[in-house]
């Protein structure tokens, strides 16, 4: 709903986890114009649902952990 509601203004973010539902929804966000990040692999506990959007070319830009919220921060 936020991909639908903010279209080019959404930011999307996805870090560690397991499965491919966040996925989903960062690919909605992509598809209505919106800005994605992920969180890299060194830095993920497990580098699993953030993997899958990196290799579905969906992600525009990946960082650590600790750089995410400054990431953020520049997409603004």
């Amino acid at each position: 709903s936020a991909a639908e509601s903010f279209k080019e203004d959404a930011i999307g973010v996805i870090m560690t986890g397991m499965g491919q539902d966040g996925v989903e929804g960062i690919r909605a966000i992509k598809k209505f114009g919106g800005k994605t990040l992920a969180q890299d692999e060194k830095t993920s506990v497990i580098f699993g649902m953030n993997k899958v959007a990196v290799e579905s070319g969906i992600i525009d830009r990946i960082a650590p952990l600790e750089k995410i919220a400054e990431e953020i921060s520049s997409m603004l």
